[in-house]
């Protein structure tokens, strides 16, 4: 009888390590997922307060968000594939917004954003 409650002492011993384990692995992906979360909700923030297109000149211009530090390159957009007889009343910009977490973790979201030609 005691060599049965051994076994099943150990059995319950192994069925709790596995149980830990998945806890420990979960909480793990739940810190990752927050720390994602937090960064990309910050380059949304970032983003948004953005000038204006027509008031967004090329350049760069950083800070710091709730702890995360930001940069946004704003960059004449190299494109071969239009017709310079034919002029367009739009320039195309670079905009690469860099966000890093205090963790270190970084996110970098590029786009392009339309801003009107100058009158000439």
């Amino acid at each position: 009888m005691l060599i049965e409650v051994l076994v099943a002492l150990a059995v319950v011993a192994v069925a709790l390590a596995a149980i830990g384990s998945v806890i420990a692995t979960t909480v793990h992906g739940v810190r990752s997922l927050d720390a994602h979360l937090m960064v990309a909700e910050t380059a949304r923030m970032v983003g948004t307060a953005l000038p204006d297109r027509n008031a967004l000149k090329p350049g760069n211009f950083s800070g710091e968000l709730a702890g995360h530090n930001w940069r946004v390159d704003v960059l004449p957009f190299n494109f071969t594939g239009f017709n310079p007889k034919q002029p367009s009343r739009w320039v195309p910009q670079t905009v690469t917004v860099r966000i890093q977490s205090p963790s270190g973790l970084v996110l970098q979201v590029d786009t392009v954003r339309l801003r009107r030609r100058e009158s000439q």
